[in-house]
């Protein structure tokens, strides 16, 4: 696989965009310096916020249909519903930020946004 897919998939994986061997992350959401393997820097990303709204959003438009779709058809009691549904967001969440922040960090590289343009010109 070539092109942008290759690079947004490592990172969804938490891998390094450029060679895919190395690890991105040193925690669950601590990105590494710089990969272990190929030597390419990421402390230049920034990432910030956006993994999270991005986990919100999913989370919210996955999680709210099926949620209707239960109190319409069923109409369960409202702590049924709360056993059911909040770890069901909690272990979404949870789930997709690291990828989430993975792919965000891989685009920010691709692209060579803050500090990773002299990686971007390496690789032209």
């Amino acid at each position: 696989m070539n092109g942008p897919a290759k690079f947004l998939l490592r990172g969804l994986a938490g891998r390094c965009p450029a060679c895919g061997d190395g690890h991105l992350f040193r925690a669950f959401l601590k990105v590494e310096d710089h990969c272990e393997r190929c030597g390419e820097p990421f402390r230049h990303h920034r990432a910030d916020d956006l993994p999270a709204y991005l986990v919100i959003f999913l989370v919210g438009h996955i999680v709210v249909p099926i949620a209707m779709w239960i109190e319409i058809a069923y109409s369960p009691e409202y702590w049924l519903q709360a056993v059911i549904g909040l770890p069901l967001i909690a272990g979404l969440a949870l789930g997709l930020l690291q990828p989430l922040k993975g792919a965000v960090v891989a685009l920010q590289w691709h692209m060579g946004m803050h500090g990773f343009a002299e990686s971007k010109l390496a690789r032209s």
